[in-house]
């Protein structure tokens, strides 16, 4: 039996504004997961955060898709949604595919028809704002800045090509929040929820819905999530090898480097930045990235706020050698 302990909440950076929220539902004594849903909702809401959930930089149509999942670390279950549109929770409804259906993962249409069966309001997730930045983007990485819709639908492959390769500005905004908790009773959960890659093709699912990819739990050996470009965790498989790692007897700080070092097997002209948060068995907690100065965010049950670490540093490619 797992040692009780005062309650855990590990999160990117931009979880600030939810874990305070997540770490009083374990002060109350509620669960990993509930914890965990607790404070993606108040991100996903967060006007300021146009990564993740209302105000969300939208696809390439214009159209904010949002991708989520949990899992929890005791009996290895999980939900999960993608290109879910209309509606703001994301990370709530993939709790309710993981409780409320035999599946694991719903997407478009019929994760949108969930969400309404399961008496959620539909909300307009475009913000005038976010809709401002798309335009001004968009027009940046079209020959005219001012095509008909039938030319923008032939064009759009090229498009999104195009602005995905910007020397300028390499990588499309692209940005999620991670939050992992360990309750008292020393149980884990994790959970993933973002808008994806901004002016992304339609209907792209990035590692953020997908169990393994960029989310994994288990409580005999530990919990990780990813962000950055999912399509690089999705390949190698990153959540999933971080506590892979630590179950063949890696500490935290090993599996992590040894996960960010399998991305550069990764044959990838759009390769950039990937970023990871984990946390073992024991509650011990670390992150890296492979930008310089990135940070992350904890907290427990002892602490009146959270603190912000720099994050391990792993380039994605090896440091030249001397000769």
């Amino acid at each position: 039996m797992a040692k009780t302990m005062p309650g855990l909440v590990v999160a990117s950076s931009n979880g600030r504004v939810g874990i305070t929220e997540a770490v009083d539902v374990l002060r109350t004594g509620g669960s990993a997961l509930e914890a965990v849903v607790a404070g993606i909702k108040l991100v996903e809401a967060n006007p300021n955060d146009h990564s993740v959930g209302f105000s969300g930089l939208p696809n390439l149509l214009g159209e904010v898709e949002l991708d989520a999942s949990v899992m929890v670390g005791q009996g290895l279950t999980a939900g999960a949604v993608g290109g879910l549109q209309g509606f703001q929770d994301a990370v709530e409804l993939a709790r309710m595919v993981m409780e409320e259906l035999p599946h694991s993962l719903i997407t478009g249409e019929g994760a949108a028809r969930f969400a309404s069966e399961m008496g959620m309001s539909p909300v307009e997730l475009l913000t005038d704002e976010a809709s401002r930045i798309w335009r001004a983007r968009l027009e940046k990485g079209q020959e005219t800045g001012d095509v008909s819709q039938r030319r923008f639908a032939e064009k759009i492959g090229e498009i999104v090509r195009r602005v995905s390769q910007d020397p300028e500005k390499p990588a499309p905004p692209h940005g999620t929040v991670n939050f992992i908790a360990r309750d008292r009773e020393g149980r884990l959960a994790v959970g993933v929820s973002t808008s994806g890659w901004a002016w992304k093709y339609p209907g792209r699912l990035g590692d953020s819905p997908i169990i393994g990819a960029g989310n994994y739990a288990d409580d005999r050996w530990g919990a990780a999530a990813c962000t950055g470009r999912g399509e690089m965790a999705m390949r190698c498989c990153t959540a999933h090898s971080v506590v892979t790692f630590m179950r063949c007897g890696m500490s935290l700080s090993e599996a992590l480097t040894t996960a960010m070092q399998d991305l550069r097997a990764l044959d990838d002209p759009y390769a950039s930045e990937m970023n990871i948060v984990a946390v073992d068995r024991d509650g011990g907690h670390g992150a890296a990235s492979t930008t310089a100065g990135k940070t992350y965010i904890f907290m427990d049950e002892s602490m009146e706020s959270y603190e912000e670490p720099t994050r391990m540093h792993v380039p994605l490619v090896d440091s030249p050698r001397c000769a």
